[in-house]
């Protein structure tokens, strides 16, 4: 599986896979801050707006198909830029348990020290399948903040908070 970081544009050319893949996540039930059934034209409209943030995006693609995707979110402000979110870490139902979900991750948290990110943080639903990726990964547990979103089903869950620093 080849994971490329995509450029504003290709994102833009990539926006309906993306689609796709975020469809399939939260209608798998992953909390990603959308509610099932998720409707695919606001999932690609979603995507297509990224291309104009702050964002870097790297997908996974296995024979021409967007299996995962991973994102860091940089602050704007100019007291932040030592540090950036990491966001929707996301693996097709398909592609699951074959280690791409670390390979996502991994490949993140490199391009992060590379770019001179000290500092790496997330947030994700409490005890969802995801804490044991991050945990198992070295990343540090802060704490949870209770009923703090909506999962796809529309039931209020804590998520919990996770840093870590990125090294070379």
């Amino acid at each position: 599986m080849n994971v490329v970081r995509l450029d504003p544009k290709q994102l833009l050319a990539h926006a309906g896979e993306l689609a796709d893949l975020l469809v399939d996540t939260v209608d798998g039930g992953a909390s990603v801050g959308f509610l099932a059934p998720m409707d695919r034209a606001l999932a690609e409209s979603w995507w297509k707006e990224r291309a104009a943030g702050p964002y870097a995006v790297w997908v996974a693609v296995e024979d021409g198909r967007v299996m995962g995707t991973v994102s860091l979110a940089y602050p704007d402000k100019p007291n932040s830029r030592h540090r950036a979110e990491l966001v929707k870490l996301m693996v097709h139902r398909t592609a699951r348990g074959r280690g791409l979900g670390r390979r996502l991750l991994d490949t993140a948290e490199r391009a992060a020290a590379a770019e001179g990110i000290t500092l790496l943080h997330l947030d994700t639903e409490t005890d969802s399948p995801a804490e044991h990726l991050y945990r198992s990964a070295g990343w540090t547990r802060v704490g949870v903040i209770p009923d703090y979103a909506a999962d796809p089903a529309g039931v209020l869950r804590g998520t919990t908070l996770y840093y870590k620093r990125p090294t070379r």
